[in-house]
């Protein structure tokens, strides 16, 4: 395991890289608003692709690197993911980018995935509406992604539950927001979901 430190133009960001041999692509994920990239979902999922022969990134975001939980904008949060970006493909020889995370990081992901040319993007449990406000709807953020997306989402997640389309699944497990009933489920449906959806366009 490697850690980088990123300067971005709102401060440091951290990214944790987990190397497979002969890695063939990268896939980065990002933290919800309020934790870290130790969650359990988050360390399932690493696990699971680094198996299946992908590099992966566990990425900080400069406001958890500097020990704040309130998350920054979004404007930010994306800035600073799309500046990681492009130090891990400079790093990995512009292997091919997948871009994920859990909750906020999901938003992220599915929000820079256009700018950022990933050629996928994981999301755990995405965050469909804050909790009691199904008017708030977060769709569109996952409508407008362009590339194969895959929703891995707790039946019981008081966020709600995105709805799937042509161009992306979703998947649903036991538990709620954090995932972590069945990660051996949630890792099952990652890594089947990386080897059919995105291995084919490597």
């Amino acid at each position: 395991m490697t850690t980088l430190e990123i300067d971005t133009e709102h401060g440091l960001a951290r990214a944790e890289l987990h190397c497979a041999p002969d890695g063939d692509a990268v896939l980065m994920l990002g933290h919800g608003a309020g934790g870290g990239i130790g969650a359990k979902d988050l360390v399932a999922v690493a696990q699971a692709a680094k198996a299946a022969g992908m590099h992966v990134a566990l990425v900080e975001q400069p406001y958890r690197v500097a020990g704040r939980r309130a998350p920054a904008p979004a404007k930010q949060l994306d800035t600073a993911w799309l500046t990681v970006a492009d130090e891990i493909s400079a790093r990995f020889d512009d292997l091919p980018l997948v871009f994920g995370g859990r909750s906020s990081g999901a938003r992220v992901a599915c929000r820079t995935a256009s700018a950022g040319q990933a050629v996928a993007v994981l999301c755990l449990a995405f965050p469909e509406h804050p909790p009691g406000k199904p008017e708030k709807s977060r769709q569109a953020e996952l409508d407008a992604v362009e590339v194969p997306a895959l929703v891995i989402q707790g039946e019981r997640d008081p966020f709600g539950r995105p709805s799937a389309a042509p161009h992306h699944e979703v998947v649903v497990v036991a538990g709620d927001h954090t995932l972590a009933s069945d990660l051996d489920a949630v890792a099952r449906a990652a890594s089947e979901w990386l080897g059919r959806v995105v291995r084919p366009h490597l």
